[in-house]
């Protein structure tokens, strides 16, 4: 009984550490939960369990819900909004932002699982960094089954940032097809690159660029053998030399 008695006050005081937590970060706070519902979303749309009916409109709803958190974290960065070129100019250099863009840009389209894995994935590991806070104010030993689970995701993370951008890289081409099929619009595939342009001079995640330097190495390794056509070298070397100077702009 008296075990039983001193452990109560002892679990309330952890639970009551987690919650002081949350509501002392009420913005990163709206932000965990807005991501927890994105990965929520976002997983039944790739897992149909409800139905192919419904796992288009939780498409929809994991791609609002990353446009909600996005948005609150370019508020967080940049809380003095200015109806100004050099605001804009600012705004464009926050990833935040161009996750703002890329959730427009896919939310009304048709549905395609490649465009639904970086929203899953940054979610992920963002909620992930903050649910060890939370675990970090309840207590140090809390929940040690989740913390290792939180921590192997953590380990893998580079991997992840690099699946990431591999899936940014080639959703360009697949909107190309996208428009082709009849399932995308004219403005997609223009919008799209101009994301690519802003993911490619990210600040805060180079893996974008990091993995277009490598595809070039590639595919200039293999267009030099002697055995590849002439017309496609020559191809090949005008898209790559044009592709790298608007980039690089």
């Amino acid at each position: 009984m008296a075990d039983s008695t001193q452990n109560g006050p002892m679990q309330g005081g952890a639970g009551g550490g987690a919650v002081q937590f949350l509501m002392a970060n009420k913005l990163d706070t709206a932000m965990w939960i807005s991501r927890l519902f994105t990965v929520y979303c976002s997983a039944l749309f790739v897992l149909p369990l409800l139905g192919l009916h419904e796992a288009a409109s939780f498409y929809q709803r994991a791609l609002l819900a990353n446009a909600l958190t996005s948005a609150l974290r370019l508020h967080q960065r940049l809380p003095h909004f200015q109806l100004s070129r050099a605001f804009l100019a600012q705004a464009l250099l926050e990833d935040s932002c161009h996750y703002l863009l890329y959730s427009l840009i896919f939310v009304n389209s048709y549905p395609v699982t490649m465009s639904i894995f970086p929203v899953l994935l940054f979610s992920l590991l963002h909620a992930a960094t903050y649910t060890k806070k939370v675990l970090d104010a309840r207590g140090s030993n809390s929940l040690p089954f989740l913390r290792n689970l939180l921590e192997k995701l953590n380990a893998n993370q580079q991997n992840i940032l690099k699946f990431i951008a591999c899936n940014e890289i080639f959703l360009m081409p697949a909107t190309v097809f996208m428009l082709f099929s009849g399932q995308g619009s004219l403005l997609q595939p223009f919008i799209y690159y101009r994301f690519l342009t802003l993911r490619y001079s990210s600040r805060r995640n180079p893996y974008c660029r990091t993995l277009f330097t490598e595809l070039r190495i590639v595919v200039e390794h293999l267009i030099m053998k002697p055995s590849c056509p002439v017309f496609v070298v020559g191809r090949n070397l005008k898209t790559l030399t044009m592709e790298n100077s608007v980039i690089l702009s």
